[in-house]
């Protein structure tokens, strides 16, 4: 054992003492760590003795380096050491969050890495097959201090052998983990992954893995620890493309935000669908049939259709003056030229230059003609025409008439323009029932409109789809070059006038200025930037990821699956979801059906089985449901039970008691309940800690208001960190809540075609409690549920 000095030592009896002084002895060497990176980055950002170029790009990439390990080093704060294997041999792994060698002792590893092969055995060593492991140890820790240590002793010739019925590795740290009272934010399970975890989360990042799994079997946690994974073990190729995590919505993000941090993972870039399309987040709502119409891969040939509708021929001929000569513009010039831009197979803006280069030919060729009347030939030669050309091209008025024959666009003109007339929509989407044309039908944003909402999230595969047959003429590009390089320049001018002001310079000495001048600085500075993956990759709308993780995948429309899989053109992919959880109109009906167009049946299907999260007793009634949705589909076994069954309150409107304040009497109560019980819960209950009230769509804006007053009308993004939240079922995928308040679940099965999903959905939130608040009959299906 390693003691408090640093020194190695045999540990007294079952070395636990030892190993509370080695946990602590971990802290403090990270601690004093920390204290020295924070020193040498203090110093690296305020070196006054900077003035080159060279000088200043050092600074911003130790800079950048320095943060990122203050932000891994900070992550060790959630509980570093929580393993410790005992092998045949006698020897010690201690696993952790992060690896650490002994600088002092010939870099001999303290702590292995929980992703490195040889911490495997802590996940999937059984006593019938210990992996040449001996005993198992689980460290519970409070952030510095040990307050359990759980043994597993593997080996079958020692009379304690463990002999878990189960199945389930470290039983009594995994269920202290999955009873834990939620705080708002998910939290890592790198100290409680199971074999069938383990083996989705280490699995090869070649081709497409999709991992199946009913409510609560851990499918977004194993999704994030497999990033982790594979950045660690394939670091070298995906830290130059990068990893992207897309999940269903903003408050999804925010729940998981801090999984990859805590595991030293800084770097992946997490998105929503609205997200995806450079500088646009997408947040402007819309309806589900709009959006359900939006989704259809038809759209795909529409959007084409509307690209091809914007290159024009005249309706009759114009006739222009160029350098006194007449030339006609006509429908069978344009069409030639359109023809042959066409032909060119490229995007619209690029085809573009081809369409002008064509119709000038074809133009000056006309000029040439009259110029050299009837039966006249061979008067002008190639010298001569390229002047006709010259002067064509250089030609205002003409190139107005080309430009409205085939114009510039960009997909947001395009898409604009397409859904504010009805009219071009019935010519470009006839393959569209008529109701479907009339539903993408709406009026354009004014000016003043932010663009975010501007856009819905359903929109953007469609500005996507846009965007890649659209193509850029270069003039987005150098706008957004010139209006960095002005940064740049304004930035690089700023360090010079610091320099110029030292008043103790001999005046005979060089100044920086007389040297180099802020254009100068700029560019020398602009060559050598830094930027990380991760910033390159979110503003680069055609950037390909090494590695794209989907979560809550059953709700993708067919156009959102088109844009990921440009992100991804290796197919190196996994795919979390759920398909009796879809509750998108336009979501998937089966894994074969959204990923065939791109992979036929090259994909690889992994199933979690066990349930971590519902209680039995919840779990009972959730099955029901599942059972009503498909009756081939089989539930996840739950692993543990409360002693607490569901609950129904009814609300009578004629005794004073309506919905919304039954709903605010129990949420308050489930509230409180951990309060009055000091954090530790009453007996047979565990403390409720954070509650949802769960609402169909039309309530939510109403029952925040009574339930959470000054939480305004319900459009803000809900504070996951408060102890009650009131949201509707679509913004509750992926989260869990130790207790749950549904209400009126039979308006929510009636809402939506899908409704039994989103029921599914919201009974299967909670963690220990759950009650239903109806004014109207319960649905049949809930018959258990007791009031």
């Amino acid at each position: 054992m390693l003691g408090p000095d640093g020194t190695r030592h045999a540990a007294d009896g079952d070395g636990i003492e030892h190993e509370r002084r080695y946990v602590a002895m971990l802290y403090g060497r990270l601690d004093e760590r920390r204290a020295d990176t924070a020193r040498r980055l203090q110093s690296v950002l305020h070196d006054e003795t900077v003035g080159t170029p060279q000088a200043l790009t050092e600074r911003d990439a130790a800079a950048a380096m320095y943060t990122d390990r203050l932000a891994t080093l900070r992550a060790a704060e959630h509980g570093l050491a929580f393993g410790r294997l005992d092998t045949d041999t006698g020897e010690r792994r201690y696993i952790g969050r992060l690896g650490l060698l002994d600088e002092e002792n010939e870099y001999e590893p303290l702590l292995m890495d929980w992703r490195a092969p040889a911490a495997q055995p802590f996940y999937t060593a059984t006593a019938a097959s210990p992996e040449g492991m001996r005993r198992r140890r689980h460290l519970r820790t409070r952030r510095r201090e040990v307050v359990a240590v759980d043994d597993e002793v593997l080996d079958l010739s020692d009379p304690s052998a463990s002999h878990s019925t189960s199945g389930l590795a470290g039983e009594a740290a995994l269920m202290a983990a999955v009873s834990a009272r939620r705080t708002g934010r998910m939290g890592d399970i790198v100290a409680t992954i199971q074999s069938e975890q383990d083996r989705i989360i280490r699995a090869t990042p070649s081709g497409v893995l999709v991992v199946q799994g009913g409510p609560g079997t851990g499918k977004t946690a194993v999704a994030l620890h497999r990033a982790a994974y594979l950045l660690y073990t394939h670091r070298d190729r995906l830290a130059r493309r990068g990893v992207l995590v897309v999940g269903p919505n903003a408050t999804f993000l925010r729940y998981i935000g801090q999984v990859l941090p805590s595991l030293g993972e800084t770097s992946v870039v997490l998105g929503t669908i609205g997200q995806l399309f450079p500088g646009l987040d997408a947040r402007r709502a819309e309806a589900p049939e709009v959006a359900e119409v939006k989704g259809r891969v038809e759209m795909a040939g529409v959007i084409a259709a509307a690209v091809r509708d914007r290159q024009q021929v005249p309706r009759r001929a114009v006739e222009l003056v160029v350098e006194q000569q007449r030339v006609r513009l006509d429908r069978d010039v344009a069409n030639a030229a359109r023809s042959r831009a066409r032909r060119s197979r490229r995007p619209h803006n690029e085809a573009k230059r081809i369409f002008h280069r064509e119709a000038v030919r074809l133009l000056a060729e006309q000029v040439a003609r009259n110029l050299a009347g009837p039966g006249a030939r061979g008067l002008l030669d190639a010298g001569d025409l390229s002047d006709i050309r010259d002067e064509l091209a250089e030609s205002r008025a003409l190139n107005r008439e080309l430009d409205a024959l085939w114009p510039t666009l960009s997909p947001q003109q395009l898409l604009t323009d397409l859904f504010a007339d009805q009219r071009r929509l019935n010519s470009v989407a006839r393959r569209l029932p008529a109701a479907a044309r009339e539903r993408l039908a709406r009026r354009a944003p004014g000016a003043d409109t932010p663009a975010d909402l501007c856009w819905t999230p359903a929109d953007v595969p469609l500005l996507d789809e846009a965007a890649e047959l659209l193509g850029d003429d270069g003039a987005e590009a150098r706008a957004r070059e010139a209006a960095a390089l002005r940064e740049e320049v304004l930035y690089a001018q700023g360090v010079l006038d610091v320099l110029d002001l030292e008043e103790d310079l001999d005046p005979e000495l060089l100044r920086a200025t007389d040297i180099v001048d802020a254009d100068r600085l700029a560019e020398r500075q602009r060559v050598r930037r830094y930027d990380s993956t991760a910033e390159r990759a979110a503003a680069d709308r055609e950037w390909t990821y090494g590695h794209v993780i989907v979560d809550e995948a059953q709700e993708l429309s067919a156009m959102a699956w088109r844009l990921i899989m440009r992100r991804c053109p290796t197919r190196s992919m996994t795919i979390v979801g759920d398909i009796a959880q879809t509750g998108d109109l336009a979501g998937a009906a089966s894994w074969q059906d959204a990923l065939g167009p791109f992979v036929a049946k090259r994909f690889k299907l992994e199933q979690l089985t066990v349930n971590y999260r519902t209680p039995a007793e919840i779990a009972v009634v959730a099955d029901d449901v599942l059972s009503a949705i498909d009756p081939a589909l089989d539930p996840p076994r739950s692993v543990r039970a409360t002693g607490v069954p569901p609950r129904a309150v009814p609300a009578d409107g004629a005794l004073g008691r309506t919905v919304a304040a039954v709903v605010a009497e129990e949420a308050a109560r489930l509230a409180d309940d951990d309060a009055a019980a000091g954090g530790e819960g009453t007996e047979g209950e565990a403390p409720a800690g954070r509650v949802a009230v769960l609402v169909p769509s039309a309530w939510v804006a109403d029952l925040r208001a009574q339930v959470l007053p000054g939480t305004g009308d319900g459009s803000a993004e809900p504070d996951l960190d408060a102890p009650v939240v009131v949201l509707p079922v679509s913004a509750a995928k992926g989260l869990e809540f130790d207790a749950v308040v549904l209400v009126e679940p039979a308006e929510l099965v009636a809402e939506s075609p899908r409704g039994l999903n989103d029921l599914y959905v919201a009974m299967t939130r909670a963690t220990q409690r759950l009650t239903v608040v109806h004014g109207e009959p319960l649905p049949p299906v809930l018959h258990r549920v007791a009031e």
